[in-house]
């Protein structure tokens, strides 16, 4: 067991070390295309680290000989959307906050395009009000549905990409920590950090849920608890470290532009599979996930629409994630 919680540290770390390398190597990324700072958060950073998670879902939603594989790839596609809306955006709340005097920030107001960020929570609370209603019904043509998930993607993509933003001034891109020395490296050296700290990240995760995995067998956790509340936490984790990196250096934008981006892939996505190859029906646990994840993202909508988000105020958000937790712990006990 000490193997295992010492492989359970040891990739947490190179998780952390591998998002150092994607986050510096995908703003370069960005910066080669000409893209908008926050559409290399929403799309490309997004696309990146969410590629794993929606890798689970297309294995255990196609290849999945019963129906208890499939629904896990079912539940990867609503557990991921909670943990985004919930812990992620209160993880960047809480580092802003604690980090506010290295940063030199006089105050602790998140510095974003809140009207932006508004729009993005409308934009994904439609989409997965679709989504979770589709849950509770049966029908004939449903599978077909998947695509129009696929179609709503694509519009997203296709938007962020056409955006424009304004960059503080004091937001500076660092060199790139393949070639430190060098102000305008070249793209093959861009491309070659960017895709290996992604490699080293898929791996790293994997790695991270199978011990975490082990540890709930060893803790006597079921095992439904361990797929429907700590997996998602641990699959997500790419993205909410990057949160975290991001915050660090002070730049919040790019923070939430990875998390929105994700949480858009997670709502399209892995859903328009889970449509293509399973019935797409919902149990208590997965009722309430869709319910809380409706909650926090109206909750964030409400903040990014006043115009004017102290990191305080995202972090009760994190707090819905327990309420889930408990949900699920209370009703598979009841099960059992």
């Amino acid at each position: 067991m000490l193997l295992t919680f010492a492989l359970f540290l040891g990739s947490a770390v190179v998780i952390y070390l591998a998002c150092e390398y994607f986050v510096n190597g995908v703003e370069w990324f960005g910066r080669k295309l000409k893209l908008s700072s926050t559409a290399t958060g929403t799309v490309l950073a997004a696309f990146g680290t969410a590629l794993p998670e929606s890798a689970v879902t297309f294995v255990a939603v196609i290849f999945g000989k019963t129906p208890e594989a499939r629904d896990i790839g079912v539940g990867a596609a609503l557990g991921g959307p909670l943990v985004l809306a919930t812990i992620a955006y209160a993880v960047v709340g809480g580092a802003l906050w604690l980090n506010r005097r290295r940063l030199k920030r006089a105050d602790r107001l998140i510095r974003v395009d809140h009207q932006r960020l508004a729009r993005d929570q409308s934009w994904f609370l439609a989409i997965f009000v679709v989504k979770v209603g589709l849950g509770l019904v049966a029908f004939a043509i449903k599978p077909w549905l998947g695509i129009v998930f696929l179609a709503a993607y694509g519009l997203y993509v296709w938007r962020e990409m056409r955006s424009e933003d304004h960059v503080p001034e004091d937001e500076v891109l660092d060199p790139l920590k393949f070639r430190p020395r060098q102000v305008d490296p070249a793209m093959r050296w861009v491309v070659a950090q960017t895709v290996i700290a992604l490699a080293v990240i898929a791996a790293a995760s994997r790695l991270f849920v199978g011990q975490l995995e082990a540890i709930g067998a060893f803790f006597s956790l079921p095992a439904h608890f361990v797929a429907l509340v700590l997996s998602p936490v641990a699959t997500e984790l790419p993205e909410t470290v990057n949160a975290l990196i991001w915050v660090r250096q002070g730049k919040e934008r790019l923070a939430l532009a990875n998390i929105s981006g994700a949480m858009m892939i997670q709502a399209t996505i892995p859903s328009s599979l889970a449509l293509f190859a399973t019935p797409w029906l919902f149990d208590a646990p997965l009722k309430a996930a869709g319910v809380i994840t409706m909650i926090a993202i109206g909750y964030l909508w409400w903040l990014f629409q006043r115009g004017r988000v102290d990191a305080r105020w995202i972090l009760p958000v994190g707090l819905l994630y327990g309420v889930f937790a408990v949900f699920a712990g209370w009703w598979l006990a009841c099960q059992g």
